[in-house]
C-alpha cells in the first residue's frame, strides 16, 4: 500500500476549512431562525486533529423547542398539495447540485472522506431529495370493492406528524436527505439530531433548505455533543409530540431508542449494524470479484453499514483471489488527507475506530491469521489496508462488525458451509456472493439472510431500491416507493348509508 507520511505539525498548518466557506453554519436550526445554545463543542478534522468549528451544544430545552416548532408546523405542511411540496422539494435538490463543492468540502473536512467520495455522497444525497420530489405526487391511496351494496370502503394515506431523525456521522448528508426527502414529501415535518463528529453538513442542509422556500418549522437540527446526546435523544423519543422515529446507526444504540419510543407506541424505522459476508465461489470471475472487494470494503476507509466485513472464498480460486486482491491494495490504495486529489483512504473517524481495528487484527494474529498486507496503525486515525488470510470463526473480526480497512479472509470448500458461516451472524443488512453458475445464484440469493444482495457487484444503494435489513439490522426500508411508506398511516373510511 503507498502510503501518505504526514507530519502531524504539518498537517494541521497545510489542511483547513476556510471559516467563512459560505455554507458553515455553527448554529442550531429552530423554527427558521438560526439559534445559539448556552454552551458549544468543537467539530474536529479526524484527519489532523484540528479544531474546524465550534458548534452549539443543544441540550433538552432546544430539542423540545424543536418539536414543538416541528408539530405547529406540521398542522399547516401536511395540508399543502403533493404538488407544492413536490416542487420545494425539486428546489431543495437544485440547490444541492448547484453547492455540491462545498458541500463536499465540509463532509471531508468533518468525516475524512477523499474529496471525490464526498463529492459522490453529495451527488447520492440529492438524488434521493429528487427521488422523493417525484415520489410525492404518487402516494395513492385504494378504492375497496365492499361486500354490501350501501357503503363505499376508502383506504386514506396520511402524514404520521413529527419525525424524530437522528443519523450517523459516516454518511453525514445523504443518511439526513434519505430520511427528510420522504418525511416531508408526504406531509411530516421533522427534527434532526445529527451525529456529534459531523453537524456542520447537516447545518448545511439546512440552509439551503431555508433558501429553496421550505416554511419554518418544517426542518430543524439540534447538534450536540456526546455528553449531550444521550438527553436530546430522551426528548426526541418520548415527547408525545413526536409520531414517528427514524434512526440509523448502532444496533445497541437502537435497542435503546426502541425502548424509550415504547412508552407512547410511536413508528420507528431502524437502520442498524451490519456484518456483510462477500462470498467468493469456484464459479466467479476473479477479476471482477477483486474489484467489487476493493469496491465493497474500501470506501470510506471501510466506516459503511454495508461494507463487506467477512470474505468467504471457496478452496479452488481461494490463493488466486487473495494474490491479486493484494496486488489491487498496493496498486490502488492511497493513504492522507482527504483534500489531496490522489487520496483513496482518509482517517477513521476518530482514535476509538482505529483502536479497534488494531484490537481486531490482534486478536486475529493470536489465533493464527497471517498479516499479507498492512496491519499498522499510523499517527493518529489512520489505519493502513490490512488484509488478513487463514481467519476462522472464532476470531472477533468474524464475529463482530469492524467497521475499519481490515480484509479478513476465510477459506470454505462448500457452498453449504459458506451459507452456513454467513448466516450465523444476527445481523443481517446486506450480503454480497461472486458466481457465473445462474443456479446457485437463485440458491444463494434467496438463502442468505440479508436485506440486501449484491450479486456480482460490490456497490448496491441507489434512490430506487429498498434499502434495510433483517434480523438486528433493522426496521422498515428506506429509499425506494416503499421508503415513503414508513412516514405514512393508512386511514380506513366507510362511507355508509349510500342508495344502491
Amino acid at each position: 500500500v503507498l502510503l501518505c507520511f504526514i507530519f502531524l505539525s504539518f498537517v494541521i498548518l497545510h489542511y483547513s476549512l476556510d471559516v467563512s466557506a459560505p455554507l458553515l453554519r455553527t448554529q442550531a436550526f429552530v423554527d427558521g431562525r438560526w439559534v445559539s445554545a448556552a454552551s458549544v463543542f468543537p467539530v474536529l478534522d479526524p484527519a489532523t486533529g484540528q479544531e474546524i468549528a465550534r458548534v452549539s451544544d443543544c441540550g433538552p430545552a432546544e430539542a423540545k423547542q424543536a418539536v414543538d416548532a416541528a408539530y405547529k408546523a406540521f398542522q399547516s405542511w401536511k395540508l399543502c398539495t403533493a404538488k407544492e411540496r413536490s416542487v420545494l422539494l425539486k428546489k431543495w435538490f437544485e440547490l444541492l447540485t448547484l453547492h455540491k463543492d462545498e458541500l463536499a468540502k465540509l463532509i471531508t473536512f468533518e468525516c475524512g472522506k477523499p474529496m471525490r467520495e464526498s463529492l459522490g455522497e453529495i451527488a447520492y444525497s440529492a438524488s434521493f431529495i429528487e427521488w422523493f420530489s417525484e415520489e410525492a405526487r404518487r402516494v395513492y391511496g385504494d378504492v375497496v370493492p365492499a361486500s354490501v351494496n350501501d357503503r363505499k370502503i376508502l383506504l386514506l394515506k396520511q402524514p404520521v406528524g413529527v419525525a424524530s431523525i437522528i443519523t450517523p456521522w459516516n454518511f453525514p448528508s445523504a443518511m439526513i436527505t434519505r430520511k427528510v426527502g420522504a418525511a416531508l414529501a408526504v406531509g411530516c415535518t421533522v427534527v434532526i439530531k445529527p451525529a456529534e463528529d459531523t453537524p456542520l453538513s447537516a447545518l448545511a442542509l439546512a440552509e439551503l433548505a431555508q433558501q429553496a422556500g421550505i416554511p419554518a418549522g418544517v426542518l430543524n437540527v439540534v447538534p450536540c455533543s456526546r455528553e449531550k446526546a444521550p438527553a436530546v435523544g430522551e426528548v426526541l423519543c418520548t415527547d408525545p409530540s413526536v409520531a414517528k422515529i427514524s434512526f440509523t446507526g448502532s444496533t445497541a444504540t437502537g435497542k435503546v431508542l426502541l425502548k424509550l419510543a415504547a412508552d407512547t407506541v410511536k413508528k420507528a424505522s431502524m437502520e442498524l449494524g451490519g456484518h456483510a459476508p462477500f462470498i467468493v465461489f469456484d464459479s466467479a470471475d476473479v477479476d471482477k470479484a477483486v474489484a467489487g472487494a476493493m469496491a465493497s470494503k474500501f470506501r470510506n476507509s471501510g466506516q459503511t453499514c454495508v461494507c463487506s466485513n467477512r470474505f468467504l472464498v471457496q478452496s479452488g480460486i481461494h490463493d488466486r483471489f487473495v494474490e491479486k486482491l493484494g496486488r489491487a491494495m498496493d496498486a490502488e490504495l492511497r493513504m492522507g488527507h482527504g483534500s489531496e486529489p490522489d487520496t483513496t483512504q482518509g482517517p477513521l473517524i476518530n482514535i476509538r475506530a482505529a483502536e479497534k481495528v488494531v484490537h481486531h487484527i490482534s486478536d486475529a494474529v493470536s489465533r493464527g491469521a497471517k498479516v499479507l498486507r498492512g496491519g499498522k496503525r499510523l499517527d493518529g486515525s489512520f489505519m493502513e489496508p490490512t488484509l488478513l488470510a487463514d481467519v476462522t470463526t472464532d476470531m472477533l473480526c468474524t464475529q463482530e462488525e469492524t467497521f475499519g480497512p481490515l480484509v479478513p479472509v476465510i477459506r470454505f470448500n462448500t457452498e453449504e458451509e459458506a451459507l452456513a458461516i454467513a448466516n450465523a451472524a444476527t445481523v443481517g443488512l446486506a450480503g454480497y456472493f461472486y458466481s457465473q453458475d445462474v443456479s446457485q445464484i437463485w440458491r444463494v440469493a434467496e438463502a442468505l439472510e440479508v436485506g440486501m444482495v449484491g450479486v456480482n457487484e460490490g456497490l448496491l444503494s441507489c434512490p430506487e431500491a429498498a434499502f434495510g435489513g433483517v434480523k438486528q439490522s433493522g426496521l422498515g426500508r428506506e429509499g425506494s416507493k416503499y421508503g415513503i411508506d414508513e412516514y405514512l398511516e393508512v386511514k380506513y373510511m366507510c362511507l355508509g348509508g349510500l342508495k344502491p
